[in-house]
């Protein structure tokens, strides 16, 4: 249990922040891998499946290419690239969503038994000396 403890020290300070920073603590990260570690594994695996990244006629067997191939595509909105770079955020709201409809519903505080007011006891007044 006390190799857990570090994690639970992390958790209960992750859980203490404002609710702003907790989602730029998840979706900033997410990203960036979008932004930049995505089409590196895409550069990797397809050089390897599919031979090296050329440019029309050009072979550029490079990651650096691609790269600049990429965030062109960014730059002039294209679809295809954007879903890329946000496929790492859009999968983590996914994930959230889901785990947010498959937890049980919070279950409201018990009322009072029938026939009794729904009132609290009040403190008697102490006496004065």
């Amino acid at each position: 249990m006390a190799l857990l403890e570090p994690l639970a020290r992390a958790v209960r300070s992750f859980n203490a922040q404002p609710r702003v920073r907790r989602e730029i603590l998840l979706f900033g990260p997410a990203l960036l891998f979008g932004l930049v570690v995505v089409p590196l594994i895409i550069w990797a695996v397809g050089t390897r499946i599919l031979g090296p990244y050329t440019r029309g006629t050009e072979p550029h067997d490079r990651p650096l290419a691609l790269m600049g191939d990429y965030f062109a595509g960014l730059a002039h909105g294209l679809p295809v690239f954007w879903l890329v770079a946000l496929g790492p955020a859009l999968i983590l709201l996914i994930f959230r969503v889901l785990l947010r409809l498959l937890r049980p519903p919070a279950r409201p505080a018990e009322a009072p038994p029938a026939g009794q007011p729904n009132v609290k006891p009040v403190a008697k007044p102490r006496p004065r000396p």
